[in-house]
């Protein structure tokens, strides 16, 4: 049908070769070939254009497997705050993930003590982020009730993941900057059993925030990165004093 409709048709080609030599430094080689049929015609554009008989120009098509469709930008999905903030019993699936790490096999509390709390929380840049931790079933509640009004007033958490994920490694998850709660360990440099090894206290932020004590008349500074946030009389993220929300909620 096309061929019926046009009698005379120019077709334009318009070639251009670029040529660099590598690893010639500054120095490069470009050539330029044209091949232009007889009686071309360029736009002012110096697009192609097909001239038909009655002098009107159309745009040559792009062929079909050229065009390149456009994927539409991902939406990003902003967790529902009420499908989280809760406890829930540890299941075995969680269990297996606990044994050998923070729940070793001389661990003396019962798992069903413990409650696995899912929760929500913001970083310094204010993205919200779904953030998990163990913890004893007396203090559930309450640190559910902390974590809901530290998101809510978008205090930053820069990580909050089960200490599982560093096997067990109290010093390998503060380190990271990571909050937790349970992990059945000794209190450093004694052989009594730390309040987090019965899911009763919570590292926030920890390495901004470092645990100072003294053995056998040595300060000790845990962890050993953080020692340059020992002083508290600076001022840097994540710091946590008397003034802090967090502070005032967990005292």
């Amino acid at each position: 049908m096309r061929d019926k409709l046009i009698k005379t048709v120019i077709l334009v080609y318009l070639v251009t070769v670029s040529v660099s030599v590598a690893g010639c430094g500054d120095t490069s080689k470009d050539s330029t070939e044209s091949a232009v049929s007889s009686g071309t015609v360029l736009a002012d554009n110096s697009e192609p254009v097909i001239i038909v008989e009655d002098n009107t120009e159309v745009e040559e098509p792009v062929p079909e497997d050229v065009a390149e469709e456009v994927e539409p930008p991902e939406e990003t999905v902003i967790p529902d705050p009420a499908e989280y903030f809760f406890a829930e019993e540890i299941s075995d699936d969680l269990f297996e993930r606990m044994k050998g790490k923070s729940y070793p096999e001389d661990c003396e509390v019962s798992r069903d003590d413990l409650r696995h709390l899912c929760l929500l929380y913001k970083d310094l840049e204010g993205n919200t982020h779904e953030g998990e931790m163990v913890c004893n079933v007396a203090i559930a509640d309450k640190l559910i009730d902390i974590f809901r009004q530290l998101y809510e007033a978008d205090y930053p958490i820069e990580k909050m993941v089960l200490i599982d994920e560093y096997g067990g490694d109290d010093d390998a998850s503060m380190e990271d900057n990571n909050t937790s709660c349970f992990n059945y360990r000794v209190v450093s440099g004694t052989k009594k059993i730390s309040r987090h090894g019965y899911g009763m206290a919570v590292d926030l932020n920890p390495r901004y925030n470092p645990y100072i004590h003294t053995v056998d008349g040595q300060t000790l500074i845990e962890p050993e990165n953080g020692k340059e946030y020992a002083d508290r009389d600076r001022d840097f993220d994540y710091k946590i004093d008397k003034d802090d929300l967090a502070y005032k909620l967990f005292t």
